[in-house]
């Protein structure tokens, strides 16, 4: 079983919410000085009226980081035009010398936050797929034009550029995703999988990828989870299930049997199955009380991870 590598996410700064920018630029000096290998940045326009830009997020950490991987997990892709967007990947990525993924997926849990800005949640999948297919070739080519359903460009060149094409996961659970991932996609990121789903996700995309003349071992595999950890059980239960019902506004127990909780030992032995299904990265959404213990737990699970790889 080899190691993956394990990213935590870390809060946006929201004052109204007792985050401070600070506070979160702290987390992720601390993220990479405890040896997490990545750090991510979720993103909403308004799901439910809060918003957090992920991009804005990432170049933030950007630039106070310098080893750690930068992810989106996940971007909004289709509630956004594509050509901005290859834009402000291509600076955040020279910012960062290199170091960023767009994680992206297409939301739908508030299909408010799609009328909101003028997007029929009907069409978000198909925006998605035509708008990777533009950013791959924007980050590569002059001139592009491309005509779609959704998005249509006409000699359209835009740099700066990436150091090199910004690898694109793909996240979600939907077989459509695995679709997604198999035709377009760098790599793959689950969320609310059981072991078996996340193996026959792996058989999907792969035969996805060779239909679409794509090697299916260039699509890396991982998996996203929810999490809290410490020495107390029941309290890390009670943590992960109060920021999870808060978020989604559904009971826990529709999560329960996808979410580890419990010390960082136990979650790392959930988590192991997936390792061992071959995830070749874990994403951990920490419920903690603070940013700092939220980075904190997020390394110690991996402490935990290294010793039973």
């Amino acid at each position: 079983m080899e190691m993956p590598s394990v990213s935590v996410m870390i809060r946006a700064w929201d004052v109204r919410l007792g985050a401070t920018a600070a506070m979160t630029l702290d987390a992720a000096r601390r993220a990479e000085g405890l040896g997490l290998d990545g750090i991510m940045a979720g993103d909403h326009v308004t799901f439910y009226g809060y918003g957090n830009d992920g991009l804005i997020t990432l170049a933030a950490m950007a630039a106070v980081t310098e080893r750690v991987q930068l992810k989106t997990s996940v971007y909004l892709l289709p509630l956004r035009h594509p050509v901005p967007v290859a834009l402000q990947v291509a600076q955040i990525d020279q910012l960062s010398m290199g170091r960023l993924v767009l994680g992206v997926g297409i939301g739908g849990e508030d299909p408010h936050e799609f009328w909101s800005c003028g997007v029929d949640p009907r069409t978000r999948g198909a925006r998605t797929n035509e708008a990777i297919q533009i950013l791959r070739r924007l980050w590569r080519e002059d001139g592009v034009t491309f005509a779609g359903r959704h998005f249509q460009i006409e000699n359209v060149t835009v740099y700066p550029r990436p150091f090199r094409p910004v690898p694109i996961f793909v996240g979600g659970r939907s077989d459509a995703a695995l679709v997604r991932a198999g035709r377009y996609g760098d790599g793959y990121t689950g969320i609310w999988q059981s072991v078996e789903r996340f193996q026959q996700a792996r058989e999907i995309i792969s035969e996805e990828a060779a239909g679409a003349g794509r090697d299916p071992a260039g699509v890396e595999m991982g998996i996203q989870f929810w999490t809290s950890a410490g020495p107390d059980r029941s309290a890390a239960r009670g943590r992960v299930a109060d920021r999870m019902e808060a978020m989604y506004r559904v009971p826990f127990e529709r999560f329960e049997r996808y979410t580890p909780y419990g010390t960082p030992a136990e979650v790392a032995e959930f988590i192991a199955r997936y390792v061992e299904a071959g995830a070749s990265h874990v994403n951990l959404v920490t419920a903690q009380d603070t940013l700092e213990e939220t980075v904190e737990r997020a390394a110690e699970v991996r402490e935990a991870l290294i010793a039973l790889c």
